[in-house]
């Protein structure tokens, strides 16, 4: 059975030797990770035994490799790296398993005793690197259950790719707020959009016009990822309930979107969860709601019909085509107005402006009139007049509501989703996460700390908050929006 034994400084010759032996070997078969005498070195490992992090790996009266562990601290490459575990955290690198004993399991043997050391010091993830070319580190690495965290760099490595990796050492071990990486609805699906994403934002836009920056999504084609490209569904699939709380093995229900109308979208309804059932082969309706960024002075949304009108009359003013704008009820909005669209609810963005959308995780639209817009080739966009009619709420009549400028502050209590508005001027405490959270810095430099670290947040960039996430404060300057399912 493999003991780990920590160093001393009346070891360091002998464990020289085995690095630089194990380092020469890399080199002899193509793999330039470690260079002796570059990084390791002497000094270095010297620094390792100093601090108490090295450790010989002795089994059946030899030496058969040595790692450096450590417990609660990590170097500065790991700091600002997106760790999706653990508020303890321990760390293995250094891992040398000497020539004569490769390929015969020693690596994975010590693993089992840093893991071990780690869960009885209250560690609750593991946390390593590689080189990305490193297959055999990467195959012992996954087949113990890591997965890879993001792209690293070492100084002492310049130019060089490597990669982090993590596990979860216990059950309970809570997860970590998720940056996530946005799909896009761009060119001939958004004819309307602009390029403010970027220049807004510094939305990596696919070209102009793109319409929607689909932030957090599971629609299928369009879904959000993380870091290292890994599809919102599969996150939920891998990570369960302690990600996705009740909705770990459902369907998803939400949807977060970014939206740059730099012309009016075309007039639509969306069905409640009924109707879709029933015409759309099971699929969720969509009630949702918009957070004004920025509008044009005297921007304005169609939001609603008008009073008195019945279904004949909006049927007979839309197949007409521009008849039906006198029908159209608008409002005026500004900036930081909030506006509840039920489904139902007959609207469209106006000119000019962008937006904050949170909607159940549905595709469906039902267009009414597109402004005879034709696309290069002269074709209009296709309505659904006849499913329009069937679902629109001819008695809707809400206004939007100016969002009060309190610390936190919920704005929406609806049957699908919360939004709460964060207005940070130095720390602000956010809401308990109940099974997940999605939060999009809007305005500012603010910064998102828990016990143990924090991530910095530029305006545009949104997070995925798993449910087992740990209590959570912004601090900084500037806005912020909280959804969640209810």
């Amino acid at each position: 059975m493999i003991e780990l034994i920590k160093a001393s400084s009346a070891d360091l010759p002998v464990v020289c030797a085995l690095y630089r032996r194990v380092a020469e070997h890399m080199v002899e078969t193509g793999l330039t990770q470690w260079i002796w005498g570059v990084y390791p070195s002497e000094a270095v490992l010297r620094e390792s035994i100093e601090a108490g992090e090295l450790y010989l790996a002795r089994e059946d009266g030899a030496i058969k490799a040595c790692v450096a562990v450590l417990i609660g601290r990590q170097d500065p490459e790991y700091e600002d790296l997106n760790w999706k575990f653990g508020q303890k955290y321990g760390l293995f690198h250094k891992l040398a398993v000497d020539t004569a004993w490769q390929g015969h399991g020693v690596g994975g043997r010590v693993l089992d005793k840093v893991e071990e050391m780690l869960t009885e010091a209250g560690c609750e993830a593991l946390r390593c690197d590689t080189r990305k070319d490193n297959k055999h580190a990467l195959s012992l690495y996954y087949r113990r259950g890591f997965a890879p965290v993001e792209p690293m760099t070492w100084d002492h490595a310049p130019g060089k790719e490597y990669v982090a990796l993590e596990k979860p050492l216990t059950d309970t071990c809570p997860m970590l707020p998720v940056r996530m990486q946005p799909a896009f609805r761009a060119g001939k699906l958004t004819p309307w959009g602009g390029s403010r994403l970027r220049s807004r934002f510094g939305k990596n836009i696919p070209c102009v016009p793109t319409g929607e920056s689909l932030e957090i999504s599971c629609i299928p084609g369009l879904e959000s990822t993380d870091v290292m490209g890994v599809k919102l569904p599969e996150l939920i699939s891998r990570y369960g309930e302690r990600f996705a709380g009740r909705y770990a093995h459902g369907a998803f229900p939400l949807l977060l979107k970014l939206i740059d109308a730099s012309e009016s979208l075309s007039v639509q309804v969306h069905p409640d969860d009924g109707y879709a059932k029933e015409h759309e082969n099971g699929k969720l309706g969509k009630t949702e709601a918009w957070l004004i960024l920025d509008a044009p002075e005297n921007g304005e949304l169609v939001y609603g019909i008008m009073p008195g009108t019945d279904t004949a009359a909006l049927r007979a003013a839309c197949e007409a085509g521009s008849a039906v704008s006198p029908l159209l009820r608008r409002v005026r909005v500004r900036p930081g107005d909030v506006c509840f669209i039920p489904a139902g609810c007959v609207h469209a963005i106006g000119a000019g402006i962008m937006l904050y959308e949170i909607q159940q995780s549905s595709d469906i639209t039902y267009r009414f009139y597109d402004w005879d817009r034709t696309d290069a080739q002269g074709n209009k966009r296709e309505l659904h007049l006849d499913k329009a009619l069937d679902v629109t709420d001819l008695t809707f009549c809400l206004n939007p509501v100016s969002a009060d400028e309190g610390d936190c502050v919920r704005v929406l209590n609806e049957k699908f989703f919360t939004l709460d508005l964060i207005n940070v001027r130095d720390s602000v405490q956010l809401p308990p996460v109940r099974d997940f959270g999605l939060l999009t810095a809007l305005t500012g430099d603010l910064k998102l700390s828990w016990s143990g670290a924090s991530m910095n947040l530029s305006a545009g960039e949104s997070l995925f908050l798993p449910a087992s996430c740990p209590a959570l404060t912004l601090t900084g300057t500037g806005r912020a929006a909280l959804s969640m399912p209810n």
